[in-house]
């Protein structure tokens, strides 16, 4: 994009940024100039605030349709109710770091290009929110546990009056030095005492959902 400005021009747009009271027309007429000076996106990024891809946009629509005031109506949603829905169930079904990668979806599946804050909203309005996802066992079997809730519900009624089922697991504390990160002076080697061997206790345990009774008894190494 070779449009430099004429001194005309760049007088205009500083006596337009003094007067503006609008910071979104403000922050177009700096990237424009900061643009017509030489900066790099990056560099106007981190000057401006903004990311890149708002940066890319202000400077086009300038030079393209010398366009500085936002769209009436605020940052509605480019999308349509059918790509909405669209991109609600995709980004339902994965998983995503960065939001500059949804806005690369976007951009390919639908042709319609979001800035990361835009985007941002757009998740927002859409209840979306960024958060960790929540941890299950791997081989855990949704199936199997619901045919041994129902096992468990059938046992549980023979059960009654004749005595109280136990779920039982083993364990196996440890008594030895672990190791830990923590602050220490660099170039010193810090020393931490260690056991000479591990000693380990066994254990059998059990546990009714009836009360809550726990039964445990250690059993040889």
């Amino acid at each position: 994009m070779n449009n430099p400005l004429t001194p005309n021009e760049r007088d205009e747009l500083i006596k337009s940024h003094r007067k503006e009271r609008d910071g979104r027309i403000r922050d177009r007429i700096k990237a424009v100039l900061a643009f017509d000076e030489g900066y790099s996106y990056s560099e106007m990024s981190r000057i401006l605030l903004l990311d890149d891809e708002t940066i890319r946009r202000h400077v086009d629509d300038y030079f393209s349709k010398a366009k500085l005031k936002p769209e009436n109506g605020g940052s509605k949603s480019d999308l349509d109710e059918s790509e909405t829905a669209k991109l609600v169930k995709h980004v339902e079904g994965m998983t995503y770091p960065y939001v500059k990668d949804i806005c690369t979806y976007v951009k390919l599946n639908f042709g319609k290009v979001y800035s990361v804050s835009g985007m941002t909203k757009w998740l927002h309005r859409n209840n979306f929110c960024h958060k960790k996802p929540h941890a299950v066992p791997a081989k855990a079997n949704a199936q199997a546990q619901k045919a041994f809730v129902k096992e468990y519900e059938h046992l549980s009624k023979d059960a009654k009056n004749k005595g109280l089922i136990y779920f039982s697991d083993s364990f196996h504390p440890q008594y030895q030095t672990r190791l830990a990160y923590g602050w220490i002076s660099r170039g010193t080697r810090k020393s931490i005492a260690t056991t000479a061997r591990q000693t380990r206790l066994n254990f059998i345990g059990a546990v009714s959902l009836d009360g809550h009774k726990i039964i445990h008894t250690e059993v040889g190494g």
